[in-house]
């Protein structure tokens, strides 16, 4: 379970398309307020999420072999099988030349957003957050959260370690912007702009590297 976390917070965490909104987050009007409540909002689904399996188990993984089991493993292979042909269906696309082609209704809509966030309430970053979760990777952070035991501390420990991976990268640029406001904002755009054009190779990557973990282990187990 433990290595299953490290991996999809991991991938999380590196998720490309809330970083990019999260920079324009924080380099709007009152960005640091903003971005906080953005993180909180971001972490108050993994919470949800990981309280919402728990009350479902009791705190205790289901029997192996066991028909809850075997329809989490299911779950599971289904998520991966979907996170790999996503993540192939956009590597077509990148490779048959698709994906630049809106490439000025990008700049507009990171123009219009960036306006947006200027105008904005923290409850439009909060929501931003919601929207913006990698909810399939939650989903397969859901499946994994099923062979949790809670009677082991280090199981809390493991729960804990997976938030604080999946918010990672959104903490560090928080606390840049917070101890570096004048250097932070430019050089976070000038990153939100390098990431717009190799967004599509990582989430690829992301995508496919999970994808194929979580297949091979859910057929491991559904057939071991």
């Amino acid at each position: 379970m433990v290595l299953d976390l490290l991996l999809i917070g991991l991938a999380i965490t590196l998720d490309p398309l809330p970083l990019m909104a999260f920079v324009l987050v924080v380099a709007s009007a009152k960005g640091v307020w903003k971005g906080l409540v953005f993180i909180l909002s971001w972490l108050a689904c993994l919470v949800a999420v990981i309280a919402i399996v728990l009350a479902f188990t009791g705190g205790q993984p289901p029997p192996p072999r066991s028909p809850p089991s075997t329809g989490v493993l299911a779950l599971k292979l289904l998520i991966g099988l979907s996170l790999i042909l996503y993540g192939e269906r956009r590597r077509r696309r990148r490779t048959a030349g698709a994906a630049p082609a809106p490439a000025p209704a990008k700049e507009s809509s990171s123009s219009r957003l960036t306006a947006r966030m200027d105008r904005g309430t923290p409850w439009a970053a909060a929501g931003l957050a919601v929207l913006l979760q990698p909810w399939g990777m939650v989903a397969a952070g859901a499946t994994t959260v099923v062979e949790a035991d809670t009677s082991h501390f280090t199981t809390w420990l493991a729960l804990c370690g997976f938030c604080l991976l999946a918010t990672a990268t959104l903490l560090a640029v928080e606390l840049y912007v917070l101890f570096s406001p004048a250097a932070a904002k430019a050089r976070l755009l000038r990153l939100r702009a390098w990431m717009a054009g190799h967004q599509d190779q990582a989430l690829v990557s992301l995508c496919l590297v999970l994808g194929f973990w979580l297949v091979g282990k859910s057929i491991y187990q559904l057939t071991g």
